[in-house]
């Protein structure tokens, strides 16, 4: 069986991760792997000051900083065992009975290098519990994740809401054919109402749009095609507000020179905007 690999902090987001990765995991048939990662918090540094004795530090004031590490770091090890008790309870009150937890010393993104291949689909929050929620900055480990992992990555919104419609933004991109070969592969999703639209006229549009139509034809769900004037980031933007759209699928990179190097400016532009989770494929 396949699995998911849903990564869960202490951020408002943690919930709807969990709701989101018990929806895919229904609709890939699927089991659960719940991943809290252990990095040290951007407000601890370390607090070694062996070199400081010239300061006057004495060796009892050393004991007692090392102490307090050590308390910080079980404590940090308690919440995260709270934090996965907590999301299996939710995941597994969804339906899912296949989940598991992991928790983890490093950094996200290392962490995910080493598992990756276990899994199909990793699920993330926009925002991390470190991100400044009022100016809607991206959380740093989701663009990190999206440029070093080679898994679709569905990005959950704060609250979780059943998706009925989807929309796919193609631009014939290698990255938008995956999202278009993952679509086709599932059976389940020819439940929903696809909707597939180009933004203004993608380089080698035709032949591009050929492929699509007989990807989709050969696929058999209800699908509608729009070819629609204007810059990919309003066009996708009014396109789901008009259309009642849940969730957004795309690549993750179009047809950019420096694409190897940053998440494509219109993929980025949309995560942060979007109020529906987003799947992007790499």
């Amino acid at each position: 069986m396949s699995k998911i690999l849903a990564c869960i902090d202490a951020s408002p987001y943690g919930a709807s991760v969990c709701d989101h990765a018990a929806w895919a995991a229904s609709l890939l048939d699927a089991e659960v792997d719940l991943l809290h990662v252990l990095d040290r918090a951007p407000d601890a540094p370390p607090t070694d000051v062996s070199g400081s004795i010239g300061l006057g530090a004495s060796e009892h004031l050393l004991e007692q900083l090392t102490q307090l590490d050590a308390d910080r770091g079980r404590l940090r090890m308690e919440r995260g065992r709270a934090l996965l008790a907590e999301a299996e309870r939710r995941v597994r009150d969804a339906g899912v009975s296949g989940v598991e937890v992991r928790l983890r010393h490093g950094g996200l993104v290392d962490t995910l290098h080493e598992i990756e291949s276990e899994f199909r689909l990793v699920v993330l929050g926009k925002r991390g519990e470190h991100v400044d929620f009022a100016k809607a900055h991206l959380g740093g480990s989701v663009e990190q994740v999206v440029r070093a992992s080679a898994l679709p990555v569905l990005m959950a919104t704060r609250a979780f809401k059943p998706v009925k419609r989807i929309v796919l933004a193609f631009d014939g991109g290698p990255s938008a054919r995956k999202a278009v070969d993952f679509l086709v592969s599932e059976p389940r999703l020819r439940a929903f109402d696809c909707h597939v639209v180009t933004a203004g006229h993608p380089r080698d549009a035709e032949i591009h749009l050929a492929w699509l139509t007989e990807r989709l034809s050969a696929w058999g769900g209800a699908h509608t095609v729009r070819q629609i004037d204007g810059e990919p980031e309003a066009v996708i933007t009014d396109y789901v507000a008009a259309n009642d759209i849940d969730l957004l699928v795309m690549g993750a990179y179009g047809h950019s020179p420096i694409r190897r190097f940053i998440v494509g400016s219109t993929t980025t532009a949309m995560i942060r905007i979007a109020l529906l989770p987003v799947l992007l494929f790499r």
